[in-house]
């Protein structure tokens, strides 16, 4: 299934959209899901704390494993998603849609974004 084409990823599955707008949201891809497994559990950045691209942020635990999560953008995190702290379940079934993660504002974007036709063809490379 292609990713959604009006955003943009990193090579850790990580999407973020608008990443030179206003506020710049992110979450992780389907992929990411898919290779994780079932998501119990997420550690995120708080409100007001700087994120720098290419860093880490936080973590995603899932019944295989922990990850951690990447800022794809550099800036201040203005929101978290406390349905998904709160209901960890919903990153696996909408993983762009309400299962998003943060939001920062005023990001500068990372170097390594992707857009949709070159993240889709690095997972068709990884399967």
């Amino acid at each position: 299934m292609p990713n959604p084409a009006d955003l943009f990823y990193t090579t850790d599955h990580e999407w973020v959209a608008q990443p030179a707008g206003p506020v710049a949201r992110v979450g992780i891809t389907e992929y990411a899901t898919g290779a994780l497994g079932d998501v119990v559990f997420v550690d995120l950045p708080a409100v007001g704390s700087a994120v720098t691209a290419g860093e880490p942020c936080g973590e995603i635990e899932s019944t295989k494993s922990v990850s951690t999560l990447y800022s794809p953008v550099t800036g201040e995190v203005t929101a978290v998603n406390q349905a998904a702290v709160d209901g960890p379940e919903i990153v696996n079934s909408d993983p762009f849609g309400e299962g998003w993660l943060f939001e920062v504002g005023s990001p500068a974007a990372g170097a390594a974004l992707l857009d949709a036709a070159a993240y889709d063809a690095l997972v068709a490379e990884a399967e």
